[in-house]
């Protein structure tokens, strides 16, 4: 763990110069291994050869009974029975038991002692008596092991120069290809509000990059607004109670009247409670902005429709509900009882006598249909009675009441889910807001 956090403290650029030279050494060390079993091989075979031709010659003397000269050129030769003793009168052979069986099985072999190193190379034929003799052909393999020494010498300083110079090239490199990343992360902190950074002309790593800051940047500009106008929205929403209950107040105050006392209050109360609810659904838009969107569940909208609407005062519109089939959709029970409340408060403030409520399925929708039968909404307005703090000038909002926030959380708690809303016109004259969720699939 604590190489894992040390390797995480490094730059990309010292990780990957690291890496490249972690790589660069694995190469060297996999070429000289590769370098050694050539050279190896070709030694041997080359040595084998030269073996090969004394070898006969000798083997053919010893099957004749006819001397064996101890050797030629640079060929040693010598002459041993099974057991490993020296037939041809010289000094034994410095060879383990376990070394003559595999000569006399007829592989050639190298033997290592100490700093000296000799390749045997074995030949098994019959003496004119019939017994069987071990005739080795010989060759000092020390100068090849000396040859094997000097490429290691040479081979470990130009391993570790190829290396370093990988690393710095590896290095240099990534430094020049993040200056771009670079220039990009300079300039987009330097960017105003509504600018966006320059996409480069190749659909490149760095295109994909700029246009996910970009991306960001948009999103921190809406974010920006909309903080913006909501928070002067609801300063302009709050001025308005509050402005009311402290003049209501100024006024008892200079003129204390018991005859209007409860006049005053009973205007204080109305403009408290109104002051309760712009507060009230302040926090939850709040909330709904910052707060992460909660697992989807099946919802059963036709029975949580019913049970919404008896919750509702008996006072008032009277509220009929019209369903069908039980419909199942894709939110939360908490996000359906908002919409529901919020439609079923907002109808139930502009009817005259009746509210119609329907849960209606539509393919993989479900449609939720309030209507009411007031004055209904303008169709200029219909588009923007969704948005936030938006109220119709007219009939419609007149002592109301309302602060603009109803809808708008209905809006935003349905487009969260990819669902949408609609305001129209109702069959009884007044206003229809229509809900489409997306059904859920069991």
């Amino acid at each position: 763990m604590r190489v894992l956090r040390w390797w995480r403290g490094r730059s990309l650029r010292g990780r990957i110069t690291m890496v490249a030279a972690a790589a660069a050494l694995g190469g060297f060390l996999v070429l000289a291994q590769v370098m050694a079993t050539v050279l190896t091989k070709g030694l041997t075979d080359q040595m084998d050869n030269q073996l090969q031709g004394v070898l006969l010659a000798a083997s053919s003397s010893v099957a004749d009974g006819k001397p064996t000269p101890t050797q030629e050129g640079a060929v040693l030769v010598r002459v041993l029975n099974t057991a490993g003793e020296p037939l041809d009168g010289n000094s034994p052979v410095d060879l383990y038991p376990s070394e003559v069986r595999s000569l006399l099985a007829g592989g050639p072999m190298t033997v290592y002692r100490n700093y000296n190193s000799t390749r045997w190379k074995p030949n098994v034929v019959s003496a004119p008596d019939g017994s069987p003799r071990l005739v080795l052909a010989g060759l000092d393999a020390g100068d090849h092991l000396r040859l094997f020494e000097n490429i290691a010498v040479w081979f470990v300083p130009v391993a570790l120069l190829g290396t370093a110079a990988v690393a710095f090239t590896a290095w240099v490199t990534v430094r020049w290809s993040l200056r771009p990343v670079e220039r990009m992360r300079s300039a987009a902190q330097a960017l105003p509000a509504g600018e966006r950074l320059p996409l480069p002309e190749a659909r490149d790593e760095l295109h994909s990059l700029a246009e996910a800051l970009n991306s960001l940047l948009a999103r921190r500009d809406e974010s920006a607004e909309r903080m913006r106008q909501f928070s002067g929205a609801a300063a302009h929403e709050l001025r308005s109670p509050v402005a009311s209950i402290r003049a209501q107040a100024e006024v008892a105050v200079a003129y204390p009247d018991p005859d209007e006392a409860q006049e005053v209050l009973e205007e204080v109360a109305i403009e408290a409670e109104r002051l309760s609810e712009v507060v009230d659904h302040l926090l939850k838009l709040a909330r709904s902005d910052t707060a992460a969107l909660p697992p989807v569940d099946a919802v059963e909208l036709t029975g949580l429709v019913r049970d919404v609407v008896r919750r509702q005062p008996d006072d008032g519109p009277l509220v009929r509900v019209e369903t069908f089939v039980p419909v199942w959709v894709r939110a939360t029970g908490q996000e359906v009882e908002l919409v529901l409340d919020n439609l079923l408060r907002n109808a139930r403030r502009y009817a005259r006598t009746q509210v119609r409520v329907m849960v209606l399925p539509a393919g993989p929708q479900a449609r939720l249909v309030v209507d009411d039968d007031g004055e209904g909404i303008p169709p200029e307005h219909r588009e923007r009675v969704f948005d936030r703090f938006y109220r119709v000038h007219g009939a419609r909002d007149r002592d109301s009441g309302g602060a603009g926030l109803g809808l708008a959380m209905v809006a935003d708690v349905v487009h969260r889910r990819e669902g949408s809303v609609r305001a129209g016109a109702s069959p009884e004259g007044g206003a229809r807001l229509e809900i489409r969720w997306h059904t859920h699939k069991f």
